[in-house]
């Protein structure tokens, strides 16, 4: 392939950084040589395009690079659309406590008085806070679903709800999982307290999980590239596409059904979406102040089976970089590795969506990496 780079930036006369008045903050300041750096040079190896997008008052910088198709050489459009993954959780939180404002969940009533039937009847009492924060002990699939081989095979197959909850709580024999803690003792991150999430806001209103989102956030913040696809396979509007490399073979992946990923992980938005969505999130303006402050308030346990502190709130995480304190949800499907973070006063937001070309992973990808190192000032 064609090693192909571009970079494109706001404003017309080179790389557009809007500085922040002398002493504003203790903030490092933002460099425009490391944000570009820190997204240049591909497509490489690991990633065929990303964009970066950053705004606040500390500085405002966008530029793309690599290529949003391998075979066209197509440059990343900077407003381009993508796969969000797993901040479709800081989505569906922000209904569900939408839903708690207008008094219609309690996030204190368990999930066994909202759905009887969704948990197997020998769970122990898990309460709307319990999910919204990751605690709630539940079991989840013991599928790959960033697995190459699994993905390529399944990616166009419709799941239903029931059928999540099925290869969750219970083992191919049809014998129920045990539970992975006590509700409340420990924090662990995954999509099934979401999904669970979802199941509920379901059975409160009636209406589909998106439905709430739509009617809660998309329209009242006119956000015209995000949208919760459903089983729709496409990305609907500007887009740069995903790949899985493989000896030199690009597997085009950027169609794929989301349902199994449903309210913990299937939306498509873009970066000018994202911050005016986490801007009016960390704002109050999407919650009353209670529901607000909740946002930021992390349960006092450790992560299960560490020693480390539970840094999850209710949808969104505190996510300390150097000096800065961000907080934010990433996200990571199949072709897309992406993030939102904002500092607590809004000064420093950044957005991110990072092409790669290898899923799964334990690990951020490499240009993801410098991009947090970019904007926190540590480049």
């Amino acid at each position: 392939m064609r090693r192909l780079v571009t970079i494109a930036v706001a404003g017309s006369a080179g790389l557009a950084l809007l500085v922040a008045p002398a002493g504003a903050d203790s903030r490092p300041p933002l460099k425009p040589a490391d944000l570009e750096a820190a997204i240049a040079g591909l497509p490489d190896a690991e990633a065929s395009g990303a964009l970066l997008q950053v705004r606040g008052r500390d500085g405002e910088w966008q530029g793309t690079s690599g290529v949003a198709n391998v075979h066209t050489g197509q440059k990343v459009p900077v407003n381009g659309r993508f796969r969000i993954g797993s901040m479709t959780k800081t989505f569906t939180a922000t209904a569900a406590l939408q839903l708690v404002a207008k008094r219609k969940l309690d996030p204190r009533r368990t999930v066994q008085s909202y759905a009887p039937d969704l948990l197997p009847a020998g769970y122990p009492p898990i309460t709307i806070d319990h999910l919204l924060t990751y605690t709630s002990g539940l079991p989840g699939m013991d599928i790959d679903h960033k697995d190459p081989v699994w993905f390529l095979r399944h990616r166009f197959d419709t799941w239903t709800p029931r059928q999540l909850f099925d290869l969750a709580f219970h083992r191919e024999d049809g014998t129920v999982k045990e539970m992975l803690f006590h509700p409340g003792s420990a924090q662990k991150y995954g999509n099934i307290d979401y999904l669970v999430l979802g199941a509920v806001i379901e059975e409160v209103t009636g209406r589909p999980y998106g439905d709430a989102i739509r009617d809660g956030v998309i329209r009242p913040l006119h956000l015209s590239a995000t949208s919760v696809p459903g089983t729709d396979t496409r990305i609907r509007g500007p887009h740069a596409r995903g790949y899985e490399e493989h000896d030199g073979t690009y597997t085009d992946i950027t169609a794929a059904n989301p349902t199994y990923q449903w309210a913990a992980a299937e939306m498509i938005s873009n970066a000018p979406d994202l911050d005016r969505f986490l801007t009016a999130l960390l704002s109050g303006k999407l919650l009353p102040r209670a529901q607000t402050a909740l946002l930021f308030r992390i349960p006092d346990v450790k992560v299960h089976n560490s020693d480390q502190d539970a840094y999850l709130g209710h949808g969104i995480a505190r996510l300390p970089v150097g000096d800065i304190v961000f907080w934010g949800k990433t996200g990571d499907r199949p072709g897309y590795n992406s993030g939102m973070a904002a500092t607590r006063d809004l000064g420093r937001r950044v957005v991110f969506s990072v092409n790669t070309l290898h899923m799964g992973g334990s690990e951020q990808p490499v240009v993801s990496q410098k991009i947090i190192a970019a904007v926190s000032g540590l480049a």
